[in-house]
């Protein structure tokens, strides 16, 4: 009796182990299917590269570009007793009156974008701030009705896209151009659209984004070993100009006194170096702000010491003296007849505002005399002055750094035969440069 109520409680122990057993096997295979939200062990990071700068030639930054981040929270999950502490550190954080905040979270439910535009100064302090409003239990878990899973959704600082800065305002313009905003896959690109800026836009524009990917440690971070992988960010070329900012703020300037005092549209200068062709300074009166283009700028977006060509005047009488001297058709000494300023060629009258009897060869530079340069024209052959303007490029682009460039015109080798049109043109008339 004594044997088999003992090995009724022998097999009793045996059978509770067996279902035991049974019960954690099932427990363990059902775990082992079920789907978990395990945390991944890797991550990936990213960053866009920006666009090139545009550097004058003493080395100050025209134009360069920022990178600039959107805040984002979901209301959602916003613990109404923490609603305005919420509201009032994002404020003193982000520089947004407080009041604008409150109507952006009582104007839309869920998803709300609080700024787009904030600097990335700015917005590493925000990610700081998101840190702190988690550690604070600003944000509570909420249950999806759907999905049946909880989460939590804190403060986003997202990179959002790329802003052009032009620190010094209207400098240069309208030669450095200005840009415009174009979106791919949600981020914001500056492209050019005039001078510089869409000259270069090639070479500007960013070349490669970051991306690194690999394990991570308990912090999120990615362990660099083997397993991990770095693209590294290749921002876009710099151009660098024959500018300085001196000498360029000191035309601008002076052009500005000068359109006053002429009552004039607008005043142009150009300064090139004789030796080398680099343009030193090209300045308008009539200029804008790149990033903040209003109605009345529209006409200054058009450079008109590019795009348009003129009659040039009396500057040629330089060039054709020049000639003459070259081919040794002149002696500075050489004495011209000045007709006491009205001298006739055909049926074309051409006068001095000077009246001269007579006059040295160099003395119709000085005094810009029409009269003497027509005459001294004369003794170049038509084929002779249609080659040496071209010579200097007056037919030509002047350089190909400029976008959209109008050509000059100047009369053909058989036209200048003419003696009208040797004398014309001898003093910038009756052909058209840039």
């Amino acid at each position: 009796m004594t044997n088999q109520n003992k090995s009724k409680k022998i097999f009793l122990l045996y059978s509770l182990i067996v279902i035991g057993f049974l019960i954690f096997l099932s427990v363990m295979l059902l775990t082992t299917l079920k789907s978990r939200d395990l945390p991944s062990l890797y991550t990936k990071e990213s960053s866009k590269a920006t666009r090139g700068s545009i550097i004058s030639a003493d080395g100050f930054h025209i134009a360069t570009t920022v990178k600039l981040y959107k805040a984002i929270v979901n209301s959602y999950y916003i613990d109404p007793k923490k609603r305005e502490l919420f509201i009032e550190l994002f404020s003193i954080y982000s520089g947004i009156d407080a009041s604008e905040i409150e109507d952006k979270l009582k104007k839309q439910n869920g998803v709300v974008v609080l700024s787009y535009n904030i600097p990335q100064k700015q917005a590493q302090y925000l990610k700081q701030l998101a840190f702190e409003l988690r550690r604070l239990k600003v944000f509570i878990e909420r249950k999806n009705s759907i999905t049946g899973k909880t989460t939590i959704h804190g403060l986003s600082i997202i990179e959002s896209g790329e802003g052009r800065e032009y620190p010094y305002d209207m400098l240069l313009t309208p030669i450095i151009g200005y840009p415009h905003k174009a979106e791919e896959d949600g981020y914001t690109y500056i492209k050019g659209v005039k001078g510089i800026e869409k000259r270069f836009e090639n070479e500007l524009q960013s070349k490669q984004d970051e991306i690194s990917q690999g394990p991570r440690d308990v912090n999120g971070y990615i362990v660099l070993n083997r397993d991990s992988f770095t693209k590294p960010e290749i921002n876009g070329l710099d151009v660098k100009l024959n500018i300085p900012v001196e000498l360029q703020i000191r035309m601008e300037k002076m052009l500005d006194e000068m359109k006053l005092e002429l009552n004039a549209r607008e005043a142009m200068i150009v300064i090139m170096n004789s030796q080398n062709g680099k343009v030193l300074a090209m300045a308008s009166s009539n200029r804008f702000l790149p990033k903040s283009i209003q109605k009345e700028d529209y006409e200054a977006l058009n450079s008109s010491m590019i795009e348009y060509s003129f009659e040039p005047g009396s500057v040629i009488k330089s060039i054709t003296f020049s000639i003459l001297l070259d081919k040794g058709l002149v002696n500075p000494y050489d004495m011209i007849n000045g007709h006491h300023g009205r001298y006739q060629i055909g049926k074309k009258t051409i006068t001095d505002e000077h009246k001269f009897d007579w006059l040295s060869a160099e003395d119709v530079i000085v005094h810009s005399s029409n009269v003497g340069i027509a005459q001294l024209a004369q003794k170049l052959s038509g084929a002779d002055f249609y080659q040496r303007l071209t010579d200097f490029g007056l037919s030509t682009k002047s350089t190909p750094d400029l976008i959209f460039e109008k050509v000059g015109s100047i009369p053909d080798a058989v036209q200048l035969n003419s003696e009208i049109y040797k004398a014309t043109c001898a003093y910038g008339y009756g052909m058209r440069v840039n």
